[in-house]
């Protein structure tokens, strides 16, 4: 039997515990799990953004963009070093990941016009599927949607099945928003290297929480958030990676003035930079793009190897205390798992909501699956214990049936 005792033992002999002062938690008595979909806020977030506001929109004015210019960049460089495993100059921040993903799928398609199909997984993330949709739709061209297990992720072998060559893209997340599962990197960029495709992946859910390496996978393309485990804030710019060889082949289809070769000349036509800046499009928003900078702080302080470390383990506390009667609807093996477990329940909505009226905030996703996602940075083990035995008291008492079972808007 686990006991409080044991998971307080555990926090005491946690590398990372100390940086749970970092964030804002001003109800110690919220046991938050949703680091998956809103990271928490850090602490050193609103000085910095009240620095931002104050002094150099304030007092600085437009003279103050010699600072803000390159600030996309700079974040970019840290993201490649601490977090996504690429070199120098191969990401930057910009726009939302939904967008940045239609503007690299874009460029590889007009890259490609003699293959005709797009492939995608069945069960990704709705707006991957829609974009991807949509270009198909815009074009003419074929979508190849493989089914996959929604618990496992997909299945390598038929994802070379589908490989040929008439592919030309393939659009794949790193970590299933549903259970977690994870895809080999390596593996699939290896299969489709090999049949002349580009893979574009999605790394909302792994990018912080999982020590991803693009550039060792022989990754060509990515896109992700950082507002889940990077904690940049609701909204915060995404990031897009770009493998530097492929660099000068892609042309986006959105051509700003941020992407242009000597900017302030105001030249009549579109000459894009040569570096990564090159898929920029218009002026960023500051003020978001600021509160990434001391998010990102914290986790380059933590350093992701650790980070994953603490993940994997909080991970399994979550499978080893769930409930008699919630299955566990996420990989098993804590090396195929990305940082959140998902149990399923046919009334998953309805104890979702009654989670959060005992104060544990958790997320819920179609069909009938409850998302637990602690945050290594500060989701102690002790929080997941008490989330646990809370469920377990709601699911002996059936007290959750007093909510309603339609979903709402937000979920």
């Amino acid at each position: 039997m686990i006991t409080r005792r044991m998971a307080e033992e555990l926090d005491a002999a946690d590398p990372l515990a100390r940086l749970r002062d970092r964030f804002v938690i001003d109800d110690p008595g919220l046991v938050y799990l949703d680091g998956n979909s809103l990271g928490r806020l850090p602490a050193a977030t609103a000085d910095f953004l009240d620095a931002v506001v104050r002094d150099q929109w304030g007092t600085g004015l437009v003279r103050t963009w010699h600072t803000w210019i390159d600030w996309a960049s700079r974040l970019g460089d840290r993201l490649a070093e601490h977090v996504l495993g690429a070199r120098p100059g191969e990401v930057v921040l910009s726009d939302s990941t939904s967008v940045n993903l239609y503007k690299l799928a874009a460029a590889v398609l007009a890259g490609s016009p003699e293959r005709r199909t797009i492939v995608l997984d069945a069960e990704d993330f709705p707006t991957d599927r829609y974009i991807v949709q949509g270009l198909a739709a815009e074009r003419g061209l074929s979508v190849r949607a493989l089914p996959s297990d929604v618990d496992a992720g997909l299945d390598l072998d038929e994802l070379s099945a589908a490989l040929d060559d008439d592919v030309a893209l393939v659009v794949l997340s790193h970590a299933s928003y549903r259970s977690g599962a994870l895809n080999d990197m390596a593996a699939v960029n290896a299969l489709a290297r090999r049949a002349g495709a580009v893979v574009l992946w999605d790394l909302s859910h792994s990018a912080g929480v999982f020590p991803v390496q693009l550039h060792a996978s022989g990754a060509d393309l990515a896109v992700g958030c950082t507002y889940k485990y990077l904690n940049g804030g609701p909204g915060a710019p995404a990031f897009l990676y770009v493998r530097k060889e492929l660099r000068s082949t892609l042309r986006q289809p959105i051509w700003g003035w941020f992407g242009q070769r000597d900017q302030f000349r105001m030249g009549t036509d579109y000459h894009p930079v040569d570096g990564i800046e090159r898929f920029l499009v218009g002026t960023p928003p500051v003020l978001s793009l600021a509160a990434v900078d001391p998010a990102l702080a914290v986790v380059e302080e933590a350093g992701v190897a650790r980070i994953r470390d603490k993940g994997k383990r909080l991970g399994e506390f979550v499978i080893d205390l769930a409930p008699t009667g919630m299955r566990v609807a996420s990989p098993l093996d804590s090396d195929r798992r990305g940082g959140h477990v998902t149990l399923e329940h046919p009334d998953a909505w309805r104890i979702c909501q009654a989670l959060g009226h005992v104060g544990v905030i958790c997320d819920y996703r179609e069909p009938n699956r409850l998302r637990i996602g602690p945050s290594p940075l500060y989701t102690r083990f002790v929080d997941v214990w008490d989330a646990m035995d809370r469920l377990r008291d709601l699911l002996a008492s059936r007290a959750y049936e007093q909510w309603g079972d339609a979903p709402g808007r937000v979920t």
